[in-house]
């Protein structure tokens, strides 16, 4: 242990393996087995490192670790997590189409073993003003309100705004339940004038537009985001007396 520290200090972490990482994190070892011995059976129990980073607190616990040393693994992923998003992020991302929605989402929540709904608020050039989840589930989903969406867009002064959510299946085709939300949060959108772009899911296998299954033709599934919201706009315009 005292050699990694040494070694850190001299060399820098970027040159230490993945269970010297995790050693230095855990800090001690369990009755029993060392440290690097802990660290190297949590790796391997978990998927190596792209499977500690899907879990969270509670599950790394229940790999033999305890809460403890399970929360500092976690806070540290999240920490370099965090770091990395912030440092893509310095200038506002433009969401202005299908793709570069999922090139946002797919890395944050595509592997995640627990189901996420996000909002994004948009400014009015498309803009990402800001990024909340707004409800989090199990495997098989979760609960949403047309007002958990509205309440805080209407909040972030949203011009439009894009449901985005994950399906830990690996599966991104919608369920019926994905369109009916989709349809309710649409006709709300309307009504207080904050149109709902589109509602994308993510998954390990791929993406998947809500606005495809709705009905809009494939030609026209890749369109701008920018074009959609006018559409959106001038129909809820139309509705109104």
């Amino acid at each position: 242990m005292v050699d990694l520290r040494e070694q850190a200090l001299a060399f820098g972490v970027q040159n230490l393996a993945d269970v010297d990482l995790l050693t230095l994190l855990l800090g001690t070892g369990s009755a029993g087995e060392s440290v690097a011995l802990s660290a190297a059976a949590l790796l391997e129990r978990s998927g190596g490192l792209p499977g500690i980073a899907r879990l969270g607190p509670h599950a790394l616990a229940r790999r033999g670790i305890g809460p403890a040393k399970a929360t500092r693994v976690a806070a540290a992923i999240e920490f370099g997590r965090r770091a990395l998003l912030r440092a893509l992020a310095e200038e506002r991302e433009v969401l202005d189409c299908f793709e570069r929605v999922v090139h946002w989402a797919q890395p944050r929540l595509g592997a995640l073993e627990h189901e996420e709904v996000w909002l994004l608020s948009l400014d009015g050039k498309y803009g990402l003003k800001s990024a909340r989840r707004i409800a989090q589930g199990g495997l098989h989903g979760c609960a949403l309100l047309t007002r958990d969406v509205l309440a805080p867009a209407l909040r972030d002064g949203a011009s439009a705004i894009v449901l985005v959510h994950n399906h830990p299946s690996g599966d991104p085709t919608p369920s019926a339940e994905d369109i009916a939300m989709t349809r309710a949060v649409r006709a709300a959108g309307e009504l207080v004038g904050v149109p709902l772009i589109d509602h994308v899911v993510v998954a390990r296998t791929g993406a998947r537009s809500l606005c495809e299954t709705e009905g809009v033709s494939a030609a026209m599934a890749p369109r701008r985001v920018s074009e959609r919201a006018q559409s959106e706009r001038d129909r809820s315009q139309a509705n109104r007396p």
